[in-house]
């Protein structure tokens, strides 16, 4: 059994029984009684409550409100949770932010030091505005949930992005670009990309995108987008 589902099953078990000893625990899960006690060792840092009966048996009982408190988030989930509370700041309406920033940085904690860095490098993309009064919000869409995912190996790995676009007019296209940043202008969320073929920046709504792909064995340089202290001019958005 590997160690995750061992984990859980060493859980339930606990919490079904109540209160069990190591030997009814490594016969339960199929494991020695030495590689229990190292898992419940394991369930106590990640925050679940176990206590130890003290006597022969070796008896263990988990406090019935005790709980996981170590995410196992990949980089992408916890990159969804930045950019939803930095846009929730950005307009104003984040209530209880210290104790949102302190949550968030507690997750930071527990990734390991490379997906930090990625993380780090996939929020230097991130760019946080306020949308024109003049700005047509009526037609805004579902965004595809796999841009996120289209845009971690995009922007880390720097490979084009290939997808499927609907503009204002509501005219189709296949486009394939350089993405360089994300806009986010609430409600409206932009791909800022260098587009080859124009040999300028685009805007793309984010909700306008469909089947995005990172394309493999392309790269590309990043390059300066031009925000300046408007950082994205209502006339710029109209395309």
């Amino acid at each position: 059994m590997r160690f995750r589902l061992r984990h859980d099953a060493i859980v339930r078990t606990l919490r079904r029984n109540g209160a069990t000893t190591v030997d009814e625990l490594a016969d339960e899960v199929g494991a020695s009684r030495r590689t229990v006690l190292r898992d419940i060792s394991v369930l106590r840092d990640e925050g679940y409550v176990i206590q130890s009966d003290v006597g022969r048996g070796g008896g263990l009982r988990l406090d019935p409100q005790s709980m996981q408190t170590t995410a196992r988030l990949s980089v992408p989930e916890v990159f969804a949770l930045l950019i939803s509370v930095s846009a929730m700041r950005a307009a104003g309406n984040l209530p209880f932010s210290d104790l949102a920033d302190v949550g968030l940085a507690k997750i930071e904690k527990a990734l390991p030091s490379d997906k930090v860095r990625d993380l780090r490098a996939f929020l230097d993309c991130l760019h946080i505005g306020q949308l024109s009064p003049l700005q047509d919000v009526s037609d805004i869409g579902k965004m595809d949930p796999d841009l996120l995912a289209a845009f971690e190996t995009g922007f880390l790995q720097r490979q084009s992005l290939r997808f499927h676009y609907s503009d204002a007019k509501g005219r189709k296209t296949l486009r394939e670009v350089e993405p360089q940043a994300m806009l986010i202008l609430q409600p409206l969320w932009y791909l800022v990309a260098w587009d080859p073929m124009r040999e300028d920046f685009r805007h793309f709504r984010m909700d306008r995108i469909s089947h995005p792909v990172a394309v493999e064995g392309t790269t590309f340089r990043r390059r300066r987008v031009p925000f300046e202290d408007d950082i994205c001019p209502f006339n710029e958005l109209t395309r």
